[in-house]
Parts: C-alpha cells; structure tokens; sequence
C-alpha cells in the first residue's frame, strides 16, 4: 500500500516542481521551449498509452482487440464530453472553450489544465490497479515516473502564464499546483472501481489510453504545429516517446 501512494503521488510531486519554476523564471517561457516541452509531453503521452495500457489491455483478456478497442473509444468520447460541457481556455487561447462562464481567464485555464491532467491520473490508476491482476509493479511505477518527469515542463508551462498574467508568484505556483490535484484522485478512483470490477481491467486500461490520446491529439498536438519552430516539437516527441518506451521496457 505504500508503494501505491508513492506511485499515485509522483505526478502531483512532478507538477509542483515544474510550478516551481515562477519562482526562478522572471519572463515567459521561450515558444523554443516551449515547443520542445509539449511535444516531450506528447511523446510521453503517446508512448504510455501504446506500451503502458493498450499492448497490455490486448495481452490481458481472451477477447484480444475487442476490450482494447471499446477501451479505447470510450476513453475519446469522455474526455470528448468533458471537453464539451466544461469551460477552459488553453494556454495562449484567446477565446474560451465549452458552455459560457462568467469564471474568470484564471479558473478558466487551470480548468483546461486540470481536463488535460485528469486522464494522466487515471492511467496512473489503472496501472497500479493492474499490480494485483499480472502486471508488474515496476511497470507501474514506470508510467508513474514517465508522467511525472513530463508533469515537470507542464507545471511551468501552466504557472508561468499564470504570473504573466498579472497573478503573483504564489498564486501561479498554487494555481499550477492544485491542476495536479486531480491526478491522484483520478488515480484512486479508477483504483477503486477497478477493485469492485476486475474483469473491466482491459477496457479500463484501453479507457485511460484513449483520454491520454484525446489531449495529444486534440490539445498538444495542434499547440505544437502552430507557428515557428514546430521542428523543436518533433524532436521533443521523439525524445519524450523513446525515454517512455525504454522505461517501460526495461522496468515493465
């Protein structure tokens, strides 16, 4: 059990060191950087899912493809309707997503970043979850470590708009820090549905893929290619997807 609740709070840990930044950082974060940061971020994301959830959703169950892909679609059409029925604004945004809100810019971007984080959490979850069904703990805490190194970039890239935008330090560092939150309860709720049905492990671990691949695809991947230097993004991707997959490899 300890083991668990290290492995579920890494990510948050993650977060609160990139949030971190405000205090060290007295500008924005340069678009170079940037780029590189979310396209780590994507590759990460990308590489957790395929090796971390899916391959072992497919490996699983007798069914084969058939819980991977009901998983995995389930996972889109979620985080689909999150998106759909909560209002955000994303980092660099002018205009807000979702239903109108009168919250404010604030509470609007630590919305979008805590929909982004929450499928992070969840996949966090199911692995540990899987601990008592064949996979191993190692694996587990491999995709905990993955995420929480590509939770670092994030939490500066979420606390320094934040201070740009007129917040002060502490306030940023807070904001950045509390989008975390949502990570580990996502991980203990899918830890604990996963208790009282086992058999749905497969298409938990293809559902959390599936949330991870909506906010690359839908979010990061598209933040990423506008602009200059989109280059940076792909190398970023390159690197983020390789350290994953050799993590998983060789801790899994």
């Amino acid at each position: 059990m300890p083991a668990v609740l290290l492995g579920i709070l890494l990510p948050l840990v993650g977060t609160m060191l990139g949030s971190a930044f405000v205090f060290f950082m007295k500008k924005d974060i340069p678009d170079r950087l940037q780029k590189s940061l979310l396209g780590f971020a994507s590759g990460v994301m990308v590489a957790a899912s395929v090796w971390s959830l899916i391959i072992p959703s497919i490996d699983m169950d007798s069914g084969g493809i058939v819980p991977a892909s009901v998983g995995f679609l389930l996972g889109i059409g979620f985080l689909l309707l999150v998106d759909e029925v909560t209002p955000h604004l994303h980092v660099g945004a002018s205009a807000a997503e979702g239903p109108r809100s009168k919250l404010s810019r604030t509470a609007m971007l630590a919305l979008a970043v805590t929909i982004h984080n929450l499928p992070e959490g969840m996949a966090v979850g199911v692995v540990f979850a899987g601990s008592d069904y064949g996979l191993t703990l190692s694996a587990a805490f491999a995709v905990a470590i993955g995420i929480a190194i590509q939770n670092i970039p994030e939490g500066a890239i979420i606390s320094m708009p934040m201070y740009a935008a007129g917040n002060s330090r502490w306030r940023s560092f807070l904001i950045g820090t509390l989008s975390g939150v949502v990570e580990p309860i996502g991980s203990v709720a899918i830890i604990l549905l996963a208790s009282v049905l086992g058999v749905a492990l497969p298409y938990l671990l293809a559902f959390a893929a599936g949330a991870m691949m909506y906010v690359v695809v839908e979010e990061l991947i598209p933040e990423t290619a506008q602009g200059e230097h989109t280059n940076l993004s792909t190398i970023g991707f390159a690197i983020g997807f390789v350290l994953m997959m050799v993590m998983d490899v060789v801790l899994g």
